[in-house]
């Protein structure tokens, strides 16, 4: 994968030892050029306003400003990696389109692989229009005796029972004679996954983890043990997104 020009990052995060260590080893990737390190989100604020950045490297828990907040600010943001010590924030990650999540204690290998996602996001981006990711499509569901259209990307999540499946939406639920396993296949290249055996969720709709359970709208579904991990690793690496 080649980038045009080297690419320029900014480092944020509030200990020393930590933006050091990142600095050390952004300076063993010939194709990295690290532009400022800041100690404090505010100071790097001043930065983006009077530098080109095209990677920011920004840890979460800081005084005054956290990683979180000061992203959520930023109008048009540069490409960003989180680096902290917290997991529970990984879905703000998520939210915010961060190309990846990193706790801390980094290694150098798990620092390359989030790299090269960023450097991969650069080496596509083009100045003429491409073709969007499909995140959506409309489909035709059988209720009763009635074909109904089902735009996907409004559906919340969809719950499984006995031979049928409810898919629910916010402002309607429809019950379609289908298997799960069927509705999953027709959604396969979409934003869906499976939390549990009788639950299929949007993660595009996601408000919130807590323990095992998913909040989505004001819904609570469950997120069975064993799949917990496979969901953050999808809903930070964006795999579902990038069919």
């Amino acid at each position: 994968m080649i980038v045009a020009h080297k690419i320029k990052c900014l480092i944020i995060d509030d200990e020393p030892l930590a933006a050091e260590g990142i600095k050390i080893y952004a300076d063993k990737l010939e194709y990295l050029t690290i532009e400022a390190v800041c100690y404090s989100a505010v100071e790097a604020l001043a930065i983006l306003n009077n530098k080109e950045i095209d990677l920011i490297f920004l840890d979460v828990n800081m005084p005054d400003l956290t990683g979180i907040e000061f992203l959520e600010q930023l109008k048009n943001p540069p490409l960003t990696i989180f680096t902290t010590a917290y997991s529970e924030f990984a879905i703000d990650g998520f939210r915010l389109n961060a190309v990846d999540y990193i706790l801390k204690p980094i290694s150098f290998a798990r620092f390359v692989q989030a790299v090269e996602k960023a450097k991969a996001q650069l080496a596509i981006q083009q100045p003429s229009p491409s073709l969007p990711i499909p995140t959506s499509k409309e489909v035709y569901l059988k209720q009763d005796n009635e074909f109904i259209r089902v735009c996907t990307g409004k559906i919340l999540f969809i719950e499984a029972m006995q031979n049928y499946i409810i898919i629910h939406q916010a402002d309607k639920k429809n019950t379609i004679h289908q298997t799960m396993s069927a509705a999953e296949e027709l959604l396969v290249g979409l934003p869906f996954f499976r939390t549990h055996r009788s639950y299929l969720i949007n993660i595009a709709h996601i408000d919130s983890i807590r323990g095992n359970t998913i909040t989505i709208k004001g819904h609570e579904v469950p997120l069975s043990k064993h799949r917990r991990e496979e969901l953050f690793e999808l809903v930070v690496d964006k795999r579902l997104f990038n069919k």
